[in-house]
């Protein structure tokens, strides 16, 4: 038996292009400046998945340090081309200088490499063709764009 792991690989599973409307700020709170980003609509596809998000079920409940860094807890649904919703939560990080910080808050076309921007996905589903999805392991890299957001979510493999 031999005491060598595999290396995992990371499989596309979709890219999330979404529209996000103003936040709600709900201010100082103990952990941080807390705000929630709607997410308005979008759509994502993928080698096996398309479909649309789902306005009015689809936030970013955000914390914000006090050097900038943004700790994000995503929730999205996602409706199949199929006519199947997925549940989508999505944990994660958003840090970087504090120059390239300040020009994404000011809504700066800002190049994703210049920033670090990461999540743990978890996807639920009750679809039986898709349960695969319930028991992956998934993570994604993010960019935020001028008045949206886009997500490219992975299967760790």
């Amino acid at each position: 038996m031999s005491s060598h792991l595999p290396d995992p690989r990371l499989d596309l599973i979709y890219r999330l292009e979404a529209s996000v409307g103003d936040p709600q700020d709900v201010g100082q709170v103990s952990v941080g400046h807390r705000r929630i980003v709607p997410l308005n609509g979008g759509t994502f596809s993928g080698p096996e998945l398309r479909g649309i998000l789902l306005p009015g079920a689809s936030a970013d409940w955000q914390t914000v340090l006090p050097d900038g860094t943004v700790l994000g807890d995503v929730r999205y649904t996602l409706e199949t081309e199929r006519g199947n919703v997925l549940y989508v939560r999505s944990q994660g990080v958003r840090h970087g200088s504090p120059e390239i910080l300040e020009r994404l808050v000011r809504g700066e076309a800002v190049d994703a490499a210049e920033y670090t921007f990461r999540t743990a996905v978890k996807i639920e589903t009750g679809a039986d063709d898709l349960d695969w999805l319930n028991k992956g392991v998934f993570v994604s890299v993010g960019g935020r764009q001028s008045g949206g957001v886009i997500y490219e979510v992975y299967l760790v493999g």
